[in-house]
């Protein structure tokens, strides 16, 4: 799988999310949009792109149990004023399925990392607008990308444009096999379905 984009992007989420994303331990993500969003609310600009870590709002108390004490792998070495960020995983958004009901959302608890208020809360914000549930081929790059961290990346939004592009990537692995994900792919498209 190649990057063919002249201008690479990368979707912003949780340091701690992104770690799990990239151990293939999940394959979901929530999104509703960053509060500085230009549209105000989500859109699924590209269908493949980076996954840069987010670490300033990470709060263990909105993680389940097991997930909490990554908050702190993830900040290990981080520093608010650096200059540079790593990315080190890819990911495909094989589906983006909208949400409207608490009830739905309930269904697929046991598939992401977050405690079921915090699900809830993401639902309810914006009331009118659907929460988005993608479900994300996730590679980890076989060469980490270093790119200068610039004064657009940081707030609450969901995409950055990666202003210095990035350099040819070599090659990326998929966390899950085959058949693993599309295993995981069919059990959440079920669990949704009731």
């Amino acid at each position: 799988m190649e990057e063919t984009l002249q201008q690479p992007v990368a979707l912003k989420e949780w340091a701690v999310a992104v770690q799990s994303l990239a151990a293939g331990d999940l394959i979901v993500i929530m999104r509703k949009g960053g509060i500085i969003e230009e549209t105000r609310d989500f859109r699924l600009i590209r269908p493949s792109f980076y996954l840069m870590p987010a670490f300033e709002h990470q709060r263990r108390e909105l993680l389940k149990e097991p997930y909490r004490d990554g908050i702190d792998r993830t900040l290990e070495g981080w520093s608010k004023e650096a200059e540079t960020m790593t990315l080190s995983a890819y990911a495909e958004a094989v589906e983006d399925i909208e949400v409207h009901d608490g009830e739905t959302l309930n269904r697929i608890f046991g598939e992401h990392i977050w405690t079921e208020t915090f699900a809830e809360e993401r639902l309810k914000w914006k009331k009118k607008n659907p929460l988005h549930v993608l479900l994300l081929r996730v590679y980890k790059l076989d060469q980490p990308i270093t790119v200068p961290m610039r004064p657009a990346y940081s707030g609450c939004k969901s995409w950055v444009t990666l202003e210095d592009g990035v350099p040819d990537t070599t090659g990326m692995t998929p966390v899950l096999s085959d058949e693993a994900f599309n295993e995981a792919v069919n059990r959440i498209r079920s669990l949704l379905q009731g």
